[in-house]
């Protein structure tokens, strides 16, 4: 058994947290811009309404979005994703940034998994009856 050295490991720099006095990360970080897009540019002069409008449509959508995630836990749910693959499962929850769902007797075409993570981004619908 050799005992040289071993090899290096890269290590991933996650991004500084929120400043102790602010409200949540830079808005001029790279991982902000990236992660939280916007439809209006910060810098634009336009009215304080229509950012309230938009602020109040996106809120709307996102309780939506979150009351529908409440409805399917438990319950039987089709996953249409990539490739024209359709599966089935029983949903239980996801990641607090929707970016993997977990998922129970998840039937796929080469058999049946008794638990699963399904990544988001391979999902193109899902549907379930209410």
């Amino acid at each position: 058994m050799s005992s040289g050295m071993k090899t290096p490991v890269s290590v991933l720099r996650l991004p500084r947290g929120p400043e102790p006095n602010s409200r949540g990360f830079d808005p001029t970080s790279p991982r902000f811009i990236a992660l939280c897009p916007t439809t209006l540019p910060s810098s634009s002069s336009s009215s304080g309404s229509a950012d309230e409008e938009e602020q109040r449509l996106r809120a709307e959508l996102r309780e939506r979005f979150l009351r529908t995630l409440l409805l399917m836990t438990g319950k039987r749910v089709r996953f249409d994703m990539h490739e024209h693959v359709r599966v089935h499962a029983r949903f239980g929850a996801s990641d607090i940034d929707v970016l993997n769902l977990q998922v129970c007797d998840l039937e796929t075409p080469l058999g049946v998994q008794r638990e699963a993570l399904l990544r988001s981004q391979d999902v193109i619908a899902c549907s379930f009856e209410v």
